[in-house]
């Protein structure tokens, strides 16, 4: 589909998910596509600490974090403009000056390509001329940074004074000692109604065992996206209610979704599409994970922990997104975060059965030097938003930023962490246009100047919100990087052409076999803890 051929779609280009760019866009798409290809697993095949062959490794319990000892005079410094302000940002800046010894660096580790611009550009250097204090940003690709930072923690370089990690691997960072407590820090440094201004997801995500590890950094709340020309178009809805009954609109469930799939890809004739869904190896999982938990499947059974991806729920799941795949792009097993970018700008696409909320704002154009490698929009202006099919969207990875262990600098580098997530500095980094966080704060939600930035922003913010208002978690629990890992091979093996069955108890068997390995019994504990979280299922 083109934005010239509106609702008709009687002009199409041929499917090519490579269309003419030039060399840098070609390296860019290339460098990207590294990156997200990588976000849904951490070590391809074997993940998580079992891979590193530290499971059940920790530092001796001596070694391990005690209370801090903070600063008398920067604790003063903060409470006087926590008193005269109440600005959280404004607090750790002057408590930071007030440090003594004042450290000179803070080496941060942080997901690298587009994500480290934030404080390579941005925040780093705003920091430095705030406080004197130079950011010293480590760039990994998004599968080394688990590996490293355990690596590190495990070698006890104290190489790492801020931390980057997955709500996901919490529960792994706790159990090795590799993250430091900060309700302490909290307690002395933030204004409390800053916490209260989180999103009561992402809110929720910070507390693990009753206390928090990290301040969360990334609303990466999975929503659809929609054709608004072609969905409004009065010859598509009446022919699309002609054929299916009821009225064309962002679809409630998949078998909506699929509908409107079928409808348009027909219309298509071969050149373009009614939808198209990442199924890629490596991201495919978080789509079962979704809809497996909106129809009511679990993960494991609760009194004895065997794995239940083989329900009913994970029958009905996979044999539909096996079925959906029928009426995408052909070769859609191989699709990833970039190839749907591409068909998406390029028109050719009704709908994104869900991906990360960047596309919302690329789909308006940008002009940031830094995204001249993204295709040219060709829907700008007809773009819908919807929480995902079955009311439930999946928060998809995310980020929490945590102080190490290990780090020399621990009260500088939580001041910094402090500084980067407060209502007025967060906001500003949601906004860039190349740094990929996405919106956490429900100030964020409601800021005037973000709504205003395109005549549809305030919709894509409200759909962000819906959705994690009804969010639904990755698995935190040990081993949550080889669980995820387990399922994305399973649901890939079935693309492949293994029955359904067989893939779903291939499926059960790894689970069984990773949580044997971890300890069972742990598991459970761990489990329950996972089942307490907002947002772990719905009833």
């Amino acid at each position: 589909m083109t934005h010239v051929a509106v609702g008709s779609m009687r002009k199409v280009v041929h499917m090519d998910v490579n269309p003419e760019m030039t060399a840098k866009q070609r390296e860019g798409l290339y460098e990207f596509a590294k990156a997200r290809a990588s976000r849904r697993q951490v070590l391809r095949g074997a993940a998580g600490l079992a891979a590193l062959g530290v499971t059940g490794r920790a530092r001796p319990a001596g070694a391990r974090s005690a209370a801090p000892s903070l600063s008398p005079a920067s604790i003063s410094a903060a409470q006087r403009a926590l008193q005269q302000t109440g600005d959280s940002a404004q607090a750790a800046v002057d408590a930071a000056k007030a440090l003594d010894p004042n450290p000179a660096e803070l080496n941060i580790v942080w997901e690298d390509s587009l994500q480290l611009q934030d404080p390579t550009i941005f925040s780093g250097p705003k920091w430095e001329e705030l406080t004197g204090i130079r950011i010293n940003p480590v760039g990994k690709p998004f599968p080394e940074l688990f590996p490293a930072q355990v690596a590190e923690h495990l070698g006890a370089t104290g190489a790492y004074d801020v931390l980057s990690f997955a709500p996901s691997w919490t529960a792994d960072f706790v159990a090795q000692g590799i993250a430091e407590p900060l309700d302490a820090y909290i307690a002395q440094y933030m204004n409390p109604a800053d916490l209260d201004d989180y999103h009561p997801l992402y809110k929720g995500l910070m507390n693990y065992g009753g206390k928090r590890y990290g301040l969360f950094d990334d609303g990466d709340t999975i929503i659809l996206y929609y054709r608004t020309d072609l969905f409004e178009d009065p010859a598509n809805q009446d022919a699309f209610k002609a054929a299916n009954g009821h009225d064309l609109a962002a679809p409630k469930d998949w078998t909506e979704y699929d509908q409107i799939q079928s409808f348009f890809t027909e219309k298509g004739g071969g050149n373009s599409w009614g939808g198209a869904s990442q199924r890629a190896p490596g991201q495919v999982y978080g789509w079962f994970s979704e809809e497996f938990r909106n129809r009511g499947g679990r993960f494991f059974d609760d009194a004895s922990l065997d794995s239940s991806l083989n329900s009913q729920a994970g029958i009905d799941t996979l044999t539909r997104m096996i079925d959906s795949n029928k009426t995408m792009p052909p070769g859609i097993e191989t699709w990833d975060f970039v190839a749907v970018l591409t068909a998406w700008m390029s028109g050719q696409i009704a709908m994104i059965g869900g991906t990360w909320p960047p596309i919302g704002r690329w789909s308006e154009g940008t002009t940031a030097e830094q995204l001249s490698w993204v295709p040219e929009t060709t829907v700008k202006g007809n773009v819908g938003y919807s929480v995902m099919p079955m009311g439930h969207s999946l928060h998809n990875s995310g980020f929490h930023l945590g102080v190490s262990a290990d780090s020399q600098n621990k009260e500088a580098a939580y001041l910094f962490i402090q500084w980067m997530t407060s209502p007025s500095i967060s906001l500003q980094r949601v906004m860039l246009p190349y740094a990929l966080r996405d919106p956490y704060r429900l100030s964020h939600y409601a800021s005037p100047e973000y709504r205003g930035r395109w005549p549809n922003a305030g919709k894509y913010l409200d759909t962000l919100r819906a959705a994690a208002d009804g969010a639904l978690l990755d698995i935190i629990m040990p081993g949550s990087a080889e669980y995820h890992t387990a399922m994305d091979q399973m649901v890939t093996s079935a693309q492949s052409g293994v029955a359904i069955d067989e893939a779903l108890l291939n499926g059960n068997i790894a689970f069984n076999e990773i949580t044997d390995r971890i300890g069972r019994e742990s598991q459970k504990t761990a489990y329950e803890n996972f089942k307490a979280l907002k947002g772990s299922y719905y009833e």
